[in-house]
């Protein structure tokens, strides 16, 4: 997990693919809004912690796609979805 310094009033977690263009997109939203999350890039992670991340991403999401934003471990935002985005952030 990589973190992105910014507000903290909610947590956020974005779970992406690396070649992802939507992935880049929330994560350039977020940054621009001056939330602060964590993310990770799935793709990018190798045994263990790749199957133990993909259980993650199936608990919010069993389509399991890309981009997944969980916030406060109680809502989940499937795809760029960028008002919704903006709305559970509080921007």
């Amino acid at each position: 997990m990589q973190y992105v310094p910014g507000d903290d009033n909610h947590k956020v977690v974005l779970y992406a693919l690396s070649t992802c263009g939507w992935c880049a997109r929330t994560k350039q939203l977020l940054t621009d809004l001056g939330v602060g999350f964590s993310y990770v890039y799935v793709d990018l992670l190798r045994g263990d912690d790749q199957g133990i991340v993909v259980r993650e991403v199936e608990r919010w999401n069993p389509r399991l796609s890309f981009p997944t934003i969980v916030i406060d471990d109680s809502k989940a935002i499937v795809g760029f979805r960028e008002e919704e985005i903006r709305k559970a952030v509080g921007a």
